[in-house]
């Protein structure tokens, strides 16, 4: 664990991961709002199928809370250097990589705004699992030193 004051301790914490689930909480919140408002806009000029406008924003919804706790654990197992929840936190990266794509391919109706936020998260997410993985990378070297 990182304690700062302590001699011989080493802060291993990953900065860039820290910044970009930051940044990516914040983004994340834009998305949403964006997909709501892109989805009424939808539903109301397309003609829309009914269940399918149902069962995607459905899938939104249910984004909310899988992507909140997948960057909430991130974040704490960053700053806490614990393996188990950025482990948790990249098994999430899985479902949430495959619902954006979702988005981005297999919607009825795919607009260039939705493109554009879907490969912006979705660059958001790679380098967020490439940067998790370094963590854990790091914090086990640091582990079997200990």
């Amino acid at each position: 664990m990182a304690q700062n004051g302590q001699k011989g301790t080493q802060i291993n914490s990953s900065l860039p991961l820290q910044i970009l689930l930051y940044f990516n909480g914040w983004y994340f919140a834009f998305f949403w709002i964006c997909e709501i408002l892109i989805f009424v806009f939808k539903g109301t000029l397309f003609p829309y199928p009914g269940f399918y406008l149902a069962g995607d924003i459905v899938l939104l919804f249910a984004l909310i809370p899988v992507e909140t706790v997948r960057i909430f654990i991130g974040k704490k197992g960053n700053l806490t250097e614990k393996l188990p929840h950025l482990g948790v936190s990249v098994a999430l990266c899985v479902p949430v990589i495959f619902v954006y794509v979702y988005y981005l391919v297999w919607q009825t109706y795919v607009l260039r705004v939705e493109v554009i936020l879907n490969v912006i998260q979705l660059i958001f997410l790679a380098f967020e699992f490439i940067f998790s993985l370094i963590a854990i990378i790091t914090f086990a070297r640091a582990e079997s030193y200990r």
